[in-house]
Formats: C-alpha cells, sequence, structure tokens
C-alpha cells in the first residue's frame, strides 16, 4: 500500500541525513543518544505549543523528530553488533514524544475554545496513533506481517506540523482541519494493517521482514 510521503520525499530526507550521520559517528555519537535527544526536543517543542506558541513548536518538533531518521541509519551504517535495545528505546521513545505531542495539542485547543472539534479529533489522533503502532509491533511479535499503512508515522508528524503551521498564521481552522484528517487516516491505517495481518496468517504467505536493530518507526 503506497503512503502519503512518496519515495522519492523520503529519499530526499535520506540525502541530508546519511552525512550526518557518518559525521556523529566519526565523534563518537550513539544512536541511542540520538534517540533519546530527539526525544528531549520534541518535549520542549511540545511545551511551546501547548503554551500557544504553535510556529516555533512546530519547528522544534519537526527538526526534532528528524532524529527519527537518523538513529536508525546510524545503526545500520555501524553494523550488526549493537543488540536489540536499541530498537526497543527507540519505539519506546516515539510513544513518549507522540503521546506528548497530542497531548499538548489538546491542551492547547481546549484553553482556546476552539468551535471545530479540534480536542475530540486530538485525542482520537492520540489514542488512533497508539493503536497504529501497537498492531505493527503486536504483529511481529506473533510472526506476522503489518508492514503498510497510508499514515505511519512520519506522515502524521508532516499533517500535524501543516496543521500547527496553518493555525500559526492565524487559520483557526487550520489545526483542527488537520487533526480530522489525520483521525481519519489513523483509522484507515489501524484496518489495513489489521486485514495485512491477516492475510499473511497462512502457512503459504511471505513472512515478515526482521526486526532492525534501531531506528524502524512503527
Amino acid at each position: 500500500m503506497a503512503k502519503i510521503v512518496s519515495v522519492p520525499a523520503r529519499a530526499f530526507v535520506a540525502y541530508g541525513v546519511d552525512p550526518t550521520a557518518r559525521l556523529l559517528l566519526r565523534l563518537g555519537v550513539t544512536p541511542n543518544a540520538v534517540t533519546v535527544a530527539g526525544t528531549v526536543g520534541v518535549l520542549i517543542g511540545a511545551g511551546f505549543g501547548a503554551r500557544g506558541m504553535l510556529f516555533w513548536g512546530t519547528v522544534i518538533v519537526t527538526l526534532s523528530a528528524l532524529t527519527d531518521a537518523l538513529d536508525g541509519t546510524m545503526a545500520r551504517m555501524r553494523g550488526p553488533g549493537g543488540g536489540h535495545f536499541g530498537a526497543l528505546l527507540d519505539s519506546s521513545m516515539d510513544r513518549i514524544a507522540d503521546g506528548a505531542v497530542f497531548a499538548a495539542v489538546v491542551y492547547y485547543l481546549a484553553t482556546e475554545d476552539n468551535p471545530y472539534g479540534g480536542v475530540w479529533a486530538a485525542l482520537l489522533c492520540l489514542v488512533g496513533g497508539q493503536v497504529v503502532s501497537y498492531v505493527k509491533a503486536r504483529a511481529q511479535s506473533l510472526g506476522l506481517n503489518a508492514d503498510v499503512g497510508i499514515a505511519e508515522r512520519l506522515e502524521r508528524l508532516l499533517i500535524l506540523g501543516v496543521g500547527g503551521l496553518l493555525g500559526a498564521a492565524g487559520l483557526d481552522w487550520g489545526l483542527p482541519a488537520a487533526l480530522w484528517i489525520l483521525a481519519v487516516l489513523s483509522v484507515v491505517t489501524v484496518f489495513q494493517r489489521l486485514i495485512h495481518a491477516a492475510r499473511s496468517d497462512r502457512p503459504d504467505a511471505t513472512p515478515p521482514a526482521p526486526v532492525a536493530p534501531a531506528g524502524e518507526t512503527p
């Protein structure tokens, strides 16, 4: 199933990530350190957003979220031997970051008394995003394949970022509109993954790809 962000767009991101990853490895920085630093950055950005500073909150969260691609690239460049803890840490930090971002959005919209139902949309996104990630992780643990979805984590963050910038520009409907779109896409992605996992539950089905040592984002 094709994703919202095209392959060329992801390749463009990787074009800037690869040199940075090599530089950090040469400096002795570990992928796990990058993972934690990125999560701290997201938490700081979420704090800005909760206080109504949508532009700076969006910028900080977006830049910090780029470390999600950076730490995985660093782990692959470093080669095997790093164990699986990096993957566990990466997934755990992602859940913390996602929860903080959407909790900040809920708080901001609740204090603004937004008339477009943005609080409910943000709550749906918060729950939906966690379920999207859980379905894939649980499927992998059972030997099933759920590596599909129209809106994975990168797509979800980009949509939320667009909404944040529209809100920062004074368009009160921008952030709620992005959240409602994201809520619908999250529900669709959950069902996509469940259906794909069910179809993979056959003796002749292609087994899921092995879990990457680090940086794999559900």
